[in-house]
Formats: C-alpha cells, sequence, structure tokens
C-alpha cells in the first residue's frame, strides 16, 4: 500500500481512536499494529501515526480519508473494518456515536453493513 493512502488510513484510525474523546495507549498500539502489518518497521510506524495524528487534527471531514479506503479490494477493507472496531471496543464500550460513525464510514467505503456487524461480534466475542 502507498505511504500517502496508509497515512489517510491511519488518520481515520485516529480520527474514529479520537471520537470519544479519550485517546489511549491502547488504540495507539492498535494503530500502529495495522501499519506494521504492510511491513513498515518500529520507526517508520511511529513516524507514519505522527503524520496520521496531524493529518487528523487538520481535517474537518471524512470524505477526504474513506476516499482512500473505498479504492481498495474487500479484504483490505476487511482489515481497516477490524482495526476500527478493535479501537473502538478496546474501552470495553460501544456509544451511540460510535456506532454512528462506523456506519456512516461503511456507507463512505462501500463495506457491507452485515459484515461489519460479523467483525464487531467476533471481536466482542475475543474480549
Amino acid at each position: 500500500m502507498k505511504k500517502k493512502n496508509l497515512n489517510g488510513i491511519a488518520a481515520l484510525l485516529v480520527h474514529v481512536a479520537n471520537i470519544d474523546e479519550t485517546y489511549t495507549e491502547k488504540e495507539k498500539e492498535i494503530i500502529k499494529s495495522f501499519i506494521s502489518s504492510f511491513s513498515y518497521n518500529e520507526s517508520e510506524c511511529e513516524s507514519i501515526l505522527k503524520e496520521a495524528e496531524q493529518l487528523e487534527s487538520d481535517s474537518i471531514q471524512l470524505l477526504s480519508f474513506t476516499n482512500l479506503i473505498k479504492k481498495e479490494s474487500l479484504e483490505i477493507k476487511t482489515e481497516i473494518m477490524e482495526h476500527l472496531w478493535k479501537i473502538i471496543i478496546s474501552d470495553k464500550s460501544v456509544d451511540q456515536y460510535e456506532s454512528s460513525l462506523m456506519r456512516r464510514i461503511c456507507g463512505l467505503i462501500y463495506f457491507p453493513d452485515k459484515l461489519s456487524g460479523d467483525i464487531k461480534l467476533k471481536i466482542l466475542n475475543q474480549q
């Protein structure tokens, strides 16, 4: 995956982590895990995460992040959705704003709601 696209996708992960106004170390580790899955080393992961955090804080809309994702394969979208749900569930609660955001993201990236729900249940069952 191109680094530019990865920065945007990581920025979406940061946005989801910030939606409940608590950005934890556990959430950062989930995001770094996602970045490293594309064969980036620890220092590159840190750099991409910093760029993503800045990109997210400078952005006012989701579209710039989700436009990058909707062109990806279902396999990549599924991996992204798994990490988004891991971030949301990492604090052991899912509020209405987080659920609403995930439904919006599904629509924006053309991802099946049912598959998103299945991913959410799988991650909840792993807790």
